[in-house]
């Protein structure tokens, strides 16, 4: 095990790295992170407790196998023109030649190779291959390795499809050499030194450093060592490359090496989420724009309301002061001693009071309220299109599009609630019935209205009701006959009386006006609460649930910024520890 070989400062290191990916490994279960980087993750965990894993990659006929041959001098591996190798194949040390399926895409070969006792080395599926699996095969298989060999030919050198594959490779941060095959059909050095420079170059722009380049011929270097031919060796360029694995991958670099891979791939992982957790706050900010500006609609909504309703409210007290002022106009004509055989008959006086004062007051001020509650039923419809338009419209934005590209119930969940919401709005307004909720608001506030005045009189409407407590006023004129002579009557009696009637009647008119605006008011509040209410209530498993989403983002940016740091910090200190 790598435990047994380590320093004590590299088993604090392997110790803090299995925690801390330990961690990782947690957040991306938490995430819904897809299951293949999951296991990509474990699998590279799994990896320090094995030998140092050598891959090696490339197209198909660039000479995978071949150069495999040629670096164990045994032709253990099948070679072709055509894609031979489509499974993984796991070369490790063993006493006889072997070779064992393990996994439904893997063999296993065992070999009594000096080389194997040290290092284990893959040879995976050409990534251009007609049968696409082998690309997803190899691809999987890459996090695993502690260095990659990429295998590339001179005769079709740093493919388009070679180099979207380094590039691939270059994000899960693995240690890359570069070996150019089948030198030994090229007419000239100056045509290899050519070859170099591009594939040199290439190389620079997709890693960002230029990695070690062995130029060399698998076929001539395994006749070479089948023949125990040192030049025709050298000739093959092998011996430099086997150098470099002897010498620069001691077992100093190795120990490196093996404690970076899975860094590499944590900081791969840790960062791709992190993107994808930005691309989710961001679209979530999309969904804040719209939950906040239609909370600013609501405000401003109950701002207008409440403005308009005291305007309607003023045509409501104009009626009542319009009847009071025709009140005291009929008491100062009709209080005259001129009319003092009229003041003696109750009849006529009521008659007069309701034809010349009430007149058509209950009409209008049923009117005024029946205004007030269309207005308002309107006002509530409208207001329910506009934050259901809002809503539609941000479902439809996202109606086609994913964020990131992992698989997950995010989007699903988000668009789901929206479908839920407007639907839910459409149905509630097809179900509207305007008229039946114009009648319920009317009951209600007769009914208040009624509660708070005169409930016992079964009064049917609020004109009415208004009617009926000022009319009582009126009533009360005919008490002047009980006064004596007539000079009495028009010094004392009737002056007295009509100042008496007057205040009765300015008194109930106050009362009924302020009964009344405050039943309206305190109705409006009521109602108008009741539909914002209900608007926010149909909206509120979406608020919810992106609220709640954007928390749970949130919180995992900070644990995978905290993660990928250490991780970092980790990846700086195995350089410096010896």
């Amino acid at each position: 095990m790598l435990q047994e070989i380590l320093t004590e400062a590299q088993q604090e290191i392997l110790k803090t790295e299995r925690r801390w990916l330990s961690d990782l490994q947690t957040m991306l279960a938490g995430f819904g992170a897809e299951p293949e980087d999951q296991a990509a993750l474990k699998r590279s965990v799994r990896q320090l407790d094995e030998l140092f894993l050598l891959v090696v990659v490339g197209e198909f006929n660039a000479g995978k196998s071949a150069f495999i041959n040629a670096l164990l001098g045994q032709p253990l591996l099948e070679e072709g023109v055509t894609p031979t190798t489509t499974r993984i194949h796991l070369l490790k040390y063993g006493e006889a030649f072997e070779k064992v399926a393990v996994e439904a895409s893997q063999d296993v070969f065992t070999a009594p190779v000096p080389l194997l006792r040290e290092i284990n080395v893959v040879d995976t599926p050409g990534t251009n291959a007609i049968q696409r699996q082998h690309e997803t095969i190899t691809q999987e298989f890459v996090p695993r390795s502690d260095i990659v060999l990429f295998v590339t030919s001179v005769d079709r050198p740093f493919t388009e499809s070679e180099r979207a594959f380094l590039e691939r490779i270059r994000s899960w941060g693995k240690k890359t050499v570069v070996v150019v095959n089948k030198t030994d059909i090229l007419s000239s050095s100056e045509d290899l030194q050519r070859i170099q420079r591009f594939i040199a170059e290439n190389a620079r722009s997709l890693l960002g450093f230029t990695p070690e380049i062995f130029p060399i011929s698998s076929r001539l270097a395994l006749r070479a060592k089948q023949e125990d031919d040192t030049a025709l060796l050298s000739e093959s360029g092998f011996a430099a490359l086997e150098r470099y694995i002897a010498t620069t991958l001691d077992q100093k670099e190795r120990i490196h090496l093996k404690l970076n891979n899975p860094l590499g791939v944590g900081l791969h992982l840790s960062a791709k989420y992190l993107r994808l957790v930005d691309g989710r706050l961001a679209s979530l900010q999309l969904d804040f724009d719209v939950v906040d500006d239609i909370e600013r609609q609501l405000t401003t909504y109950r701002e207008d309301m409440a403005r308009e309703f005291r305007f309607r409210l003023k045509d409501v007290e104009n009626v009542l002061y319009e009847f009071e002022s025709r009140g005291m106009s009929y008491f100062d004509e009709t209080m005259r001693l001129a009319r003092i055989f009229d003041l003696i008959q109750r009849a006529k006086l009521e008659e007069e009071f309701k034809r010349q004062v009430v007149g058509d007051v209950p009409q209008v001020i049923d009117a005024r309220v029946d205004e007030i509650i269309d207005w308002l039923i309107a006002s509530s419809v409208s207001q329910w299109q506009a934050v259901m338009e809002h809503v539609q419209a941000r479902r439809e934005a996202h109606a086609d599009r994913m964020v990131g590209q992992v698989r997950s119930t995010f989007e699903y969940d988000r668009v789901r609630l929206i479908d839920t919401v407007s639907r839910t709005a459409r149905q509630a307004m097809a179900d509207y019935d305007h008229e039946e909720e114009a009648r319920r608001v009317a009951d209600s506030l007769q009914t208040a209205v009624a509660g708070t005045a005169l409930a016992e009189i079964g009064a049917v409407g609020l004109g009415t009701l208004v009617t009926v407590l000022a009319t009582t006023a009126a009533a009360d004129v005919t008490g002047i006959v009980a006064a004596g002579t007539v000079a009495v009557l028009g010094l004392f009696v009737i002056p007295t009386r009509r100042r008496q009637l007057k205040q009765e009647f300015h008194d109930k008119i106050v009362s009924v006006r302020q009964r009344l605006m405050d039943v309206l008011t305190s109705q409006f509040d009521r109602e108008l609460t009741r539909s914002l209410n209900e608007i926010e209530r149909a909206i509120s498993p979406y608020t919810r649930f992106i609220r709640a989403e954007r928390k749970h983002m949130e919180d995992t940016r900070r644990d995978l910024m905290r993660v990928k740091d250490e991780l970092e910090r980790l990846k700086a200190a195995v350089t410096q520890v010896d």
